[in-house]
């Protein structure tokens, strides 16, 4: 079989989803690899998406202090049975190796029987578990959560009633989550 000097389709046909710049610059990035030598049957299947709507983005409302968004949100975790399996103080691991930086801490949300059963359906689901919500200090010292936009998940692959139902419950408990914690309201 001869080498093919071109980029198999399948990868191309990601790259025409994003934007412009990220694109072309992807397309260099891959270009730059010896995909000539990959058999274009055997090439890996790429699918890249538009980023700009995956993530909601809450501010904290007037007087809510971060400690009080992060305790709001886990008492509304623990009221909507979501089990608190990961938290990453992102800034303190940093200012404990001496460096300054703004306020970063994520938070794992997940309930196992619900994630199980979406795994069994399709793989894929697992690269968005579990749920996560972060906190963000921007550079003007403003506070934030943010997390996927998981309509977009939802609305991206049909599922059967049943695993649609959860995951649309899923995606209303971490509304509830992150208004609680934006609001500071339990």
């Amino acid at each position: 079989m001869q080498p093919t000097p071109i980029l198999p389709s399948r990868l191309l046909t990601g790259l025409r989803h994003l934007p412009l710049g990220l694109g072309l610059g992807l397309l260099l990035l891959l270009l730059a690899l010896p995909l000539w030598a990959i058999d274009p049957d055997r090439a890996p299947e790429v699918n890249i998406f538009e980023i700009g709507q995956t993530v909601l983005k809450l501010g904290l409302a007037e007087g809510v202090d971060p400690d009080d968004a992060i305790a709001a949100m886990n008492s509304k975790a623990i009221d909507l049975n979501m089990k608190l399996v990961g938290h990453q103080n992102v800034s303190a691991e940093l200012e404990a190796r001496g460096l300054d930086t703004p306020r970063l801490e994520i938070f794992q949300f997940c309930r196992p029987e619900d994630a199980i059963k979406m795994v069994r359906f399709n793989t894929i689901y697992a690269a968005y578990m579990p749920c996560s919500i972060a906190l963000v200090e921007d550079g003007d010292g403003r506070y934030w959560l943010e997390m996927l936009n998981l309509d977009m998940i939802i609305n991206a692959y049909e599922l059967p009633p049943d695993l649609q139902a959860i995951a649309i419950t899923i995606n209303g408990e971490m509304l509830s989550i992150i208004t609680a914690g934006a609001t500071g309201e339990f």
